[in-house]
């Protein structure tokens, strides 16, 4: 997960299930899920080495392009301000 540099990691869902969100809270903070979040090839370095390569890129290629962009994840807009923190629970407010 390094390499992809994400916010937030959900887990306990079904894959791609975030494609069908529209708003989501973690904990007391709702977002705006606002688009598909495209990967970019500095994902391909190593963070411990700098040596690129083909992976994580690849392997996702072969089932998440939208056109010609690779997509992983969402880009999400907080809706107001507050603190989130590992643990917090996520509820789905709209799909």
């Amino acid at each position: 997960m390094d390499r992809f540099r994400p916010n937030v990691v959900i887990g306990g869902t079904e894959a791609w299930a975030e494609d069908g969100w529209r708003r989501i809270a973690i904990g007391e903070v709702a977002f705006t899920v606002a688009k598909p979040c495209g990967r970019c090839v500095i994902t391909t370095t190593d963070q411990h080495t700098a040596e690129r390569g083909r992976e994580p890129l690849l392997t996702p290629a072969r089932h998440r392009r939208f056109g010609k962009q690779l997509v992983f994840g969402q880009n999400l807009i907080p809706e107001g301000t507050g603190v989130i923190r590992v643990g917090d629970p996520v509820r789905i407010l709209d799909r």
